[in-house]
């Protein structure tokens, strides 16, 4: 990621905090009208699934020029994620349904730019778990 997108998502982490709990379940009405398959990877969610998420992406936001503070989150939700078999192919799902929610309840202040960095620093952060995850399905062959 390049500073520009860093500074961008950084300033966003405030409207995260005030708003994450709105975007993360307009998120998941969005993530589960579009794919309902989606379901499946939710049943034993807990009810509060979205604030879990919603505290995760603020702290990526709020923490995105220092991700090694992020560390043992990645590992708990890239543990998570290959508990719950979840892959590679699953992420464009959800940077749709996130990308979405936030532009619908940020409004005009997710402007192009805006958006823009949150997409690049989404699959950055969709990189770095996939590339985790892998190695944790890698482990539990050998």
């Amino acid at each position: 990621m390049n500073n520009n997108t860093i500074a961008i998502v950084k300033s966003t982490a405030p409207l995260l905090k005030e708003k994450g709990d709105e975007i993360t379940s307009t998120m998941y009405k969005i993530l589960f009208e579009r794919n309902p398959e989606a379901k499946e990877f939710f049943k034993d969610a807990e009810p509060e699934q979205y604030k879990k998420l919603a505290n995760a992406v603020y702290a990526y936001a709020a923490n995105i020029d220092n991700l090694g503070a992020l560390g043992k989150g990645i590992e708990t939700m890239a543990s998570v994620h290959v508990e719950k078999k979840i892959q590679a192919s699953h992420y464009p799902l959800v940077a749709d349904a996130l990308l979405s929610a936030i532009k619908e309840v940020l409004g005009d202040t997710a402007t192009p730019e805006v958006m823009a960095a949150w997409e690049e620093a989404y699959l950055f952060l969709a990189d770095v778990l996939i590339k985790r995850e892998t190695e944790l399905y890698k482990e539990q062959v050998a």
